[in-house]
């Protein structure tokens, strides 16, 4: 490969790095042709990017960035995987489901919400990550609470209060 190939191809991996906000780094070495093939499918039908990378040049991507890497540079080693996703807790989700027919993709370190997480035992700490969605439908869940509470014992105070008023105006009737 001449230099201004492997010029682009860091720049596009770069890009990758810089425009999404989570980023997995995977093993999925030793998956056969239909394995692969079905991760992918996975991958695709869960918004997740999946792109094989050789290491020296995710390393250059990294540098390249604006976002601090370093901490993953020592994942580095044997065969590299990208998940790129805009949802910080798919990737980790789609690794367990994949997992229950094989043991691979293997987490090797990933980029969520500014943290980095290294190594396959955080997987269930990355699955636990609420989106930002989530946690937007949980704020205003909370917000609203108090409110429906207030509306409901205003209406049932009203039902009591016509019906003390009812009566007080058939005594004086």
């Amino acid at each position: 490969m001449k230099k201004e190939e492997k010029d682009l191809l860091i720049n596009s991996i770069e890009t990758n790095l810089s425009n999404n906000p989570h980023i997995y780094l995977t093993d999925i070495s030793g998956l056969d042709a239909k394995s692969t093939s079905n991760l992918r499918r996975l991958a695709f039908k869960n918004g997740i990017k999946l792109v094989v990378v050789k290491n020296t040049m995710l390393k250059k991507a990294m540098v390249k960035s604006n976002k601090d890497f370093e901490p993953l540079f020592e994942v580095l080693k044997g065969g590299t995987s990208l998940m790129l996703s805009d949802v910080g807790n798919a990737p980790a989700k789609m690794i367990k489901e994949f997992r229950k027919k094989s043991d691979r993709p293997i987490l090797k370190g990933a980029y969520v919400e500014e943290s980095i997480y290294i190594g396959d035992n955080e997987l269930d700490v990355l699955v636990s990550i609420k989106s930002k969605d989530e946690l937007i439908g949980d704020i205003i869940a909370l917000l609203q609470s108090p409110a429906k509470n207030i509306v409901s014992a205003l209406q049932s105070g009203g039902n009591i209060l016509s019906g003390v008023v009812k009566t007080l105006s058939e005594r004086s009737a």
